[in-house]
């Protein structure tokens, strides 16, 4: 939403907006705070109320009897997914121009991390892990972030598909050159957070080169999402690097 409107039109965010895992500016973060609450939501007043992917239920309805309009995101877990909420929320806020130039802005994003993947010589593993030591396979959000920047998910590769459970029996199996690592730093502290303690991933992670990516850069599929396969373009140039690097000592040059 803070793409496709002006500061001053911003009456009220969510909840979450100053937590660790929101990537919102400062001001942002000073503004009125919302939740899926009838009462609090009229009490504002707002022209416009935008629910998260599953969020509006009984709220949203509640609105709507009392006059005001709304629109709740779409879940998803790939870029066709962000563009089309974009696309939907452009025009339920009537911004339609900003949110089709905003499409283009990211298809043209995607097309430079395809040049920029074509050249690489390098096709190192990438695991992503959670601090819950969960993980990412095929048709997940971070599993689209991780192709769109050129790399290979070895979790979508063993089979995997969706959001895996931590099991740290699994974890062992995996080969990877790139662990991908969120939520550690930036996250919810929970007792689940397993990732961050359980011995099975600490060898994992030692067995590979450790980045973290930023939290807010990939809830929910979020346009931040194209962030995140940036960062991760960033570290396979750098991995690129570094194996021509060791290659060339070995040759003695």
């Amino acid at each position: 939403m803070l793409a496709l409107v002006e500061r001053r039109d911003v009456a009220a965010l969510s909840w979450q907006v100053d937590q660790p895992v929101s990537a919102a500016p400062v001001w942002a973060q000073q503004l009125p705070q919302a939740w899926p609450d009838a009462e609090r939501l009229l009490t504002l007043a707002p022209d416009y109320v935008i629910f998260g992917a599953g969020d509006g239920g009984r709220t949203a309805a509640l609105l709507n009897r009392a006059g005001h309009t709304s629109f709740e995101l779409a879940w998803g877990e790939d870029f066709d997914s962000v563009r089309g909420n974009m696309t939907a929320l452009g025009a339920y806020l009537g911004q339609e121009t900003e949110a089709a130039s905003w499409v283009s802005s990211l298809d043209e994003q995607i097309r430079l991390l395809s040049e920029r993947a074509a050249v690489r010589s390098a096709d190192p593993g990438i695991v992503y892990l959670s601090s819950s030591g969960g993980s990412a396979g095929a048709g997940t959000y971070v599993d689209a972030a991780i192709r769109a920047a050129g790399g290979r998910n070895v979790v979508a590769d063993a089979g995997a598909v969706g959001w895996t459970r931590g099991d740290p029996e699994f974890a062992l199996t995996l080969e990877a050159d790139i662990v991908l690592t969120s939520y550690f730093v930036d996250g919810y502290a929970s007792t689940f957070n397993r990732g961050a303690r359980h011995a099975g991933y600490d060898r994992l992670i030692e067995r590979a080169e450790r980045h973290d990516i930023t939290s807010g850069d990939w809830p929910c599929a979020g346009p931040r999402l194209i962030d995140a396969a940036e960062a991760i373009a960033d570290i396979l140039d750098q991995f690129e690097l570094g194996t021509a690097r060791s290659v060339n000592r070995e040759d003695g040059s």
